[in-house]
């Protein structure tokens, strides 16, 4: 299967990319603007990989992905909020599948209404969140979902590590709600929270306590609907160094109060300057997901799933669903037509080949209530 990887060489293609170089089964395409760029990149994966030149933003951009004749496209480049769904109407017009790694709320969420009947007429699948979230956090509540009887609190937080390469679209992407108001489903009802307000202590396994804030991402809004009865769903992001976490929630505040006109333009501004801070963290990160509610037996229950990542390799876990739906595919494995969120499409054993390549721990632990 010929697979294009879009935005080839940036900080999650390039993951994408070695990981797939190897796969006798994946003829793989380096693509990006910079087509020097990509070709040097290419000559360090195996003698099989290329590299061509690929504008996302060029009028004649499906021209272009159907002459390179690609058969799955793995859209990486970001950030994805208030992207169009242009890359991915031209692979459905070239009649491939389509794959990306989108944490833009509104990309994720109005995927399926925007491209289901296209992708079901090319008799292809797209995939859109093919990363950390829902992906993961979905795989997580769905091994753990059946211990419950009644599902009533999902509560998800993500601590990067502070040396961890990072990427300005990134950057971009976690700005892009910071003094907004997100709503949050709480007690049953939605509710408008402001993002990266307020940091809250929280403990992950294995990793110092951290501040944490709401951060907007696409399973405060898939999840409500996906998990019967579920009364409270949040999602937080904790930053290692404090001073971070607490200038996130100043910058916050400014825009709260019409001082600052956009916390995503300070993305470059950041990309340049925040490595200053890499020698007050660690190469450490973790995530954990916390279920609460009711057991099979009627009694309360509270579970965690606890992952921890070391020696930089947390930017190798939002990488893992594309790789893991780029294999199966190339298999020749048929998945259902027509576009989705990738939220119960890969189960959390799946993930565990990845997590022991990359020596990350994962633990469940049952707490009182």
């Amino acid at each position: 299967m010929k697979v294009v990887v879009l935005g080839g060489y940036g900080n999650f293609g390039a993951r994408i990319c070695r990981a797939l170089a190897h796969d006798p089964e994946i003829e793989l395409v380096v693509a990006a603007r910079d087509e020097r760029r990509s070709a040097t990149f290419a000559a360090t994966l195996s003698a099989g990989a290329r590299a061509t030149r690929l504008d996302t933003g060029a009028a004649d951009f499906a021209a272009q992905l159907d002459a390179v004749g690609a058969q799955l496209v793995i859209h990486t480049a970001g950030p994805f909020q208030g992207q169009s769904y242009a890359v991915a109407e031209a692979a459905a017009q070239c009649g491939a599948h389509y794959v990306d790694l989108a944490d833009g709320r509104r990309f994720v969420c109005d995927f399926a209404q925007a491209l289901d009947a296209r992708f079901k007429v090319a008799g292809r699948i797209a995939v859109t969140g093919a990363s950390t979230l829902p992906a993961l956090s979905s795989a997580v509540i769905d091994e753990l979902r059946v211990r419950f009887a009644e599902l009533h609190t999902i509560d998800i937080c993500i601590g990067p590590a502070q040396q961890a390469p990072r990427g300005e679209a990134t950057l971009a992407a976690v700005l892009s709600c910071c003094g907004e108001a997100v709503p949050v489903w709480q007690d049953n009802q939605w509710r408008q929270l402001i993002g990266w307000a307020n940091p809250e202590p929280v403990h992950f396994s294995h990793m110092a306590p951290r501040l944490a804030s709401l951060c907007d991402v696409p399973d405060l809004e898939l999840f409500p609907g996906r998990y019967a009865g579920v009364r409270n769903v949040m999602f937080r992001a904790a930053l290692e160094v404090g001073f971070t976490q607490r200038m996130f929630a100043l910058l916050a505040t400014a825009r709260r109060w019409h001082l600052l006109d956009r916390a995503a333009a300070l993305a470059p501004w950041l990309h340049r300057f925040g490595g200053w801070f890499d020698g007050f963290g660690s190469g450490l990160g973790g995530m954990f997901v916390r279920l609460a509610g009711l057991s099979r037996q009627g009694r309360p229950l509270q579970l965690e799933w606890h992952l921890s990542a070391d020696n930089n390799h947390g930017p190798e876990i939002p990488c893992m669903p594309a790789i893991l739906l780029a294999r199966r595919l190339a298999r020749g494995e048929t998945l259902p037509s027509g576009a989705l969120p990738c939220a119960g499409l890969l189960r959390l054993g799946e993930f565990e080949p990845e997590f022991v390549r990359w020596n990350i721990r994962t633990e469940t632990l049952e707490r009182p209530v």
